[in-house]
């Protein structure tokens, strides 16, 4: 007896009530194992291809159908040319995305959320780990405050106490200095303290935070309140897509040069080396 109950036509109801893409899709049940992937999305053919082997219940499934689901959404959505081996904050964020709108229809439950093992872990590691370290950064922060004020004091430079003495580099500091001043919450963890602190504008970071805190995954709320591509209109987006490339092909040009200009060099040294010899 298979460890899943669902069939494909199944499975494709239910990414359809997650989302209604642009392109038309087909799931395919491989009825294979696979020691690499459970599941694949094939962009040329639009299809969703799942190695049934793998899977022992239909949370498994689907799980694996609403990844490649995300993958066929991003592909046949976004005017710039992606790869679909391309694991991006975009595509993160996505995927998350439709995972909690599956928990919320009720199409999919979470083994985190049911599994009383589970559930013990993650609030011990929320409460001793995530946010024991929030608060301990955010009180280096005020020290830190306080250290450049002694520099201040004596006339000494800050940059130098913390290149060498502190050891700890600029870019770090700044932001643990932030999220002492922005106040930040540490029950979301240094990690996400670090990506609220980049947040522009006090509102939007208080709205990050709350979004954290009521479980958003960090690149649902790096799409939301970092990234600007997607409020790009599909022209301006492809026109920056393509600058993108031309500078990266104009400086791997460059290199080229380069590695060139240095082997001619190298060569006519060891030319001059075997002249020299006599060989």
């Amino acid at each position: 007896m298979k460890p899943y109950t669902l069939n494909r036509d199944q499975v494709k109801e239910r990414l359809l009530r997650l989302e209604g893409p642009k392109d038309d899709f087909a799931v395919i049940f491989s009825g294979k194992s696979s020691k690499k992937v459970d599941g694949l999305y094939k962009p040329e053919t639009r299809e969703i291809i799942l190695h049934t082997g793998n899977f022992n219940s239909d949370g498994e499934l689907l799980y694996t159908a609403i990844h490649e689901f995300a993958h066929h959404i991003q592909f046949t959505s976004t005017p710039v040319p992606v790869s679909i081996r391309s694991h991006t904050n975009q595509f993160w964020s996505l995927f998350h995305s439709l995972l909690y709108k599956a928990e919320e229809m009720g199409l999919y439950r979470s083994v985190f959320e049911q599994n009383p093992e589970f559930v013990s872990l993650t609030a011990r590691i929320r409460q001793e780990f995530l946010e024991a370290g929030g608060s301990l950064m955010k009180e280096l922060g005020r020290l830190l405050l306080t250290a450049r004020s002694l520099c201040e004091k004596y006339h000494a430079s800050f940059q130098d106490y913390l290149d060498r003495v502190l050891c700890l580099p600029r870019n770090s500091a700044r932001t643990i200095i932030k999220t002492h001043l922005y106040d930040l919450k540490p029950a979301i963890g240094f990690e996400n303290m670090r990506t609220v602190a980049r947040i522009g504008g006090e509102e939007a970071r208080e709205q990050a935070q709350v979004a954290l805190l009521e479980g958003q995954s960090p690149e649902m709320v790096k799409m939301q309140y970092l990234s600007r591509q997607e409020n790009r209109q599909p022209l301006e987006a492809l026109l920056l897509e393509k600058k993108r490339i031309e500078r990266t092909i104009n400086t791997l040009h460059a290199k080229l040069e380069e590695l060139d200009r240095r082997i001619e060099q190298y060569s006519g040294q060891d030319n001059q080396q075997l002249q020299d010899t006599g060989t």
